[in-house]
Order: structure tokens, then C-alpha cells, then sequence
């Protein structure tokens, strides 16, 4: 399963060439380590209850512009004049995100969003199906794997929980050790859970921490291995292929290591302006490095190939699906590529053209691809075509609300989450 692994604080979208992180990023980056409470007042703005949607182009009042049409709306879930759909349901949530993009799920007929208390809605209807009162750990991910949906506990007592995402019942349970602190898990396959947690020194602190695999089917420590010094456990991406685990953090290291028994196979650096993401496909993860896309061996580390953006633009978050690797720029360039030799199979500007903020986060539902951005009054959820890049339409409720957008979808529909509250959108 691949991490999916993700600004909104009323600044202009990030020209080419802009590294510096937005204060959505740098809370996105300090997970569960800091605490939203001192932000959130004056941050809602509008009517909460209002939920509006935009015409391609005139998302944030700028005119239209693009490749969005009126013929493009009629199959892409709008309603045949290029404007977004009607949500089929809107429901306000206990939802509390950093803007990653594992803290909303889509599986088992209902949908997730990371908060406190946890509660699932059924994908339909919007009503609730049931809640946990101790909610998900704060920058901790909602894990998904094998059916099962696995959390830190609430309880911070060293437990990691895995749960039946369509009951909410318990159904696996494991603790890496009284000596470790925090253990939060960050992939999954079929055979094991992987966490990151604090090892306690005797006065109680902690200067490393420990990655560890988890069996899941017993709950037994597979294997566990100490990382290096100046290592943190926050910030983590992680993703499992075959025998290779991949991560990063926020020292900018990409490593990989054996899920046989934990060894590491090799390390790079990454950038300042990586921000730690990546994606995977079959034996490749593939980095945006600055203005440079690049995809290595998980065996060896070797570079497959690269590929660069143009006028100084830097990449953002890419995510393969359907083996099509999708990736915008910050000049708000759209790209899809083929993951294996980095071949560009298409270009866009339609972004740029319409005036929309660059998609940080992708799902895809037929032939249509769901961007979800980060500045609100210029982006939301923006619908494109899957197979050139053009802007179908774009769907904002309006709330002025500094949270970045999150997307999911089921097949039969997007959900889109924003603050506190979730759309349902049709396909």
C-alpha cells in the first residue's frame, strides 16, 4: 500500500522557483508534535453552512480560462455545463488533519476522517455508522491494510490498534515494548505493521527511536532496529513494495530497508524543497528533487531516470494510479508520465490557464483525475481529465477555512474533507 502520503495560510500560490514552506506545511511536518488550538481562532471565515461551487476558471473570481468546457462537465460527474456537481451529501465532522494525505479513507462502505472522536459515515448517506471516543492520534496516519484499519492508541499506553473499518471493532492488538514511547505506525503489507517510536532514556526523555515491524497476525516484534542519532520520528512517509520498505523524514534522507529483517539497504539525501514525498511503482520510487523528477532502484539505489521541469519550476507531490504517474509544478504545469521509463506522455497548463492552485494530493475515478489542493479560495477539488490534463471543473464550499483539502473516493463517489466539514461528491 502507498502512503499517499502533503498550504493554506492566505499567502498567493508559490511561484516558480518558491521553496520556502507556508505555515500549513510546517504543521504538516510537526504531525502530532504540536497543536492546532492556537491557530484556529479568526481562522473560519464566511458562513460555515454555505457551500457554493465554481465554473473551471473562476475559482477565487478569476475568469475562465483553461481547457474546462461545457461538453467536458457531462462525464466527469458535473452536470453538463462544465460547473461541479451537487454533493450528494455534506455532513460537519470531529475531523482534526494536518493536511496529510492518509487522514481520509474511502474502504468497507464508509468513509474516515482522522479526529476525535473517530467516527465513520456511511459512504451513501452521510450518517454515521459508528465512533471511537478516544479518536486518532494527532499526525499519526489511518492506516489501511489487509481490511483492516490500523491507529495508534489514543491512549498513548505503547499500543498499536487495528479495527474492522465497517464495525469499528477491535480486531488486532500489539505493543512493541514498555521501553519504547509512542509507536506509530507508518505502512503496511500483508504480512506485517510498521512503526517508528521513541526510545525512553532512564530520566524518562529520549534522543532516538527505533523502527520496528509488527507481525500481523500474532502482534509479535518481527524485528526491530534502532535508527541513527539525529533521526527524528515525526514527519514520516513511508511506503511498502515487495521485500523493500521506503521512508523519509525530516532530516531529507529517503531510505529503504529489508521488511525480511529490517536491515538498511541504502540511503540518498533529498532536498529542501521535497518536503519528504514520494511515490512507488513495481521495483521504482520516484522523488521530486527541486526542478529534477527522479526515480530509483529500490534494490540499489541506482537512478532509472530523470526528468526535468521547465523556467525553474519545482515539483510537487507526484502519485502513480493506474501505473500513470501524475505531477504538477509550481509554475502550475500538469504532467502525466509513465512511471517505468519517465517518458511524458502528456503536458498541461490548463492550471495556470484557469487560475487554480497546484493539486498537492490525487485520486482517480474512471477517466477523471481529483486534485486537491491547499489555498482554499483558489483551489479545492479540481476534477481533470485523466488523459490531458484539462480542467473539467472545480468544487469549493467557500468557508475561507486555512485546512488543506483531502480527497478519497470508493469508485461511486469523491470525498472531499475541508476543516470540519465532508463532502460527498458523485462520480
Amino acid at each position: 500500500m502507498t502512503m499517499r502520503d502533503v498550504t493554506s495560510d492566505g499567502r498567493t500560490p508559490e511561484g516558480p522557483g518558491s521553496g520556502s514552506p507556508s505555515r500549513r506545511r510546517v504543521l504538516r511536518w510537526a504531525g502530532g508534535g504540536l497543536t492546532l488550538a492556537a491557530l484556529t481562532a479568526g481562522a473560519v471565515g464566511c458562513d460555515e453552512d454555505a457551500v457554493d461551487v465554481e465554473e473551471p476558471g473562476k475559482a477565487g473570481g478569476d475568469e475562465p480560462g483553461g481547457d474546462g468546457g461545457k461538453e467536458a462537465g457531462a462525464d466527469a460527474g458535473g452536470n453538463g455545463n462544465g460547473r461541479a456537481p451537487e454533493p450528494l451529501w455534506t455532513k460537519p465532522t470531529s475531523a482534526e488533519t494536518y493536511g496529510d494525505n492518509d487522514e481520509l479513507v474511502a474502504v468497507g462502505g464508509v468513509v474516515i476522517a482522522s479526529g476525535s472522536p473517530l467516527a465513520a459515515l456511511d459512504a451513501a448517506t452521510g450518517e454515521q455508522k459508528w465512533s471511537l471516543p478516544g479518536g486518532a492520534v494527532p499526525g499519526a496516519p489511518l492506516l489501511l491494510g489487509e481490511d483492516t484499519l490500523y491507529l495508534a492508541s489514543s491512549e498513548y499506553d505503547g499500543s498499536v490498534i487495528g479495527y474492522d473499518p465497517a464495525s469499528g471493532k477491535e480486531t488486532w492488538r500489539s505493543r512493541l515494548g514498555k521501553e519504547y514511547r509512542q509507536p506509530r505506525p507508518i505502512a503496511v503489507d500483508g504480512e506485517q505493521v510498521y512503526v517508528i517510536a521513541e526510545i525512553l532514556e532512564d530520566d524518562g526523555s529520549s534522543k532516538t527511536n527505533v523502527i520496528a515491524a509488527l507481525n500481523s497476525t500474532t502482534g509479535r516484534v518481527a524485528w526491530k532496529e534502532q535508527r541513527d542519532v539525529g533521526t527524528e520520528q515525526n514527519g514520516i512517509h513511508a511506503a511498502v513494495r515487495g521485500r523493500h520498505l521506503v521512508y523519509t523524514d525530516f532530516k531529507k534522507n529517503l531510505t529503504v530497508r529489508d521488511t525480511a529483517g529490517g536491515g538498511q539497504v541504502w540511503t540518498h539525501k533529498t532536498t529542501k524543497t521535497n518536503y519528504g514525498f514520494f511515490t512507488v511503482h513495481q521495483d521504482l520510487v520516484v522523488v521530486p528533487q527541486g526542478n529534477v523528477l527522479q526515480a530509483f532502484n529500490l534494490t540499489d539505489g541506482k537512478e532509472k531516470w530523470t526528468l526535468e521541469a521547465s523556467d525553474g519550476a519545482l515539483f510537487r507531490e507526484p502519485a502513480v494510479l493506474d501505473d500513470v504517474l501524475y505531477v504538477a509544478d509550481s509554475a502550475r504545469v500538469m504532467r502525466a508520465v509513465d512511471p517505468r521509463t519517465g517518458k511524458q506522455l502528456w503536458k498541461s497548463e490548463a492550471l495556470a490557464d484557469a487560475g487554480l492552485q497546484v493539486p498537492r494530493q490525487y485520486v482517480k475515478a474512471g477517466d477523471t483525475l481529483y486534485g486537491a489542493t491547499d489555498l482554499d479560495k483558489q483551489g479545492g477539488i479540481i476534477a481533470m481529465d485523466a488523459r490531458t490534463g484539462a480542467v473539467r471543473w472545480t468544487f469549493n464550499d467557500k468557508t475561507g477555512d486555512y485546512h488543506a483539502w483531502l480527497v478519497a473516493t470508493d469508485g461511486k463517489r469523491v470525498f472531499a474533507l475541508h476543516g470540519k466539514k465532508l463532502h460527498a461528491l458523485p462520480v
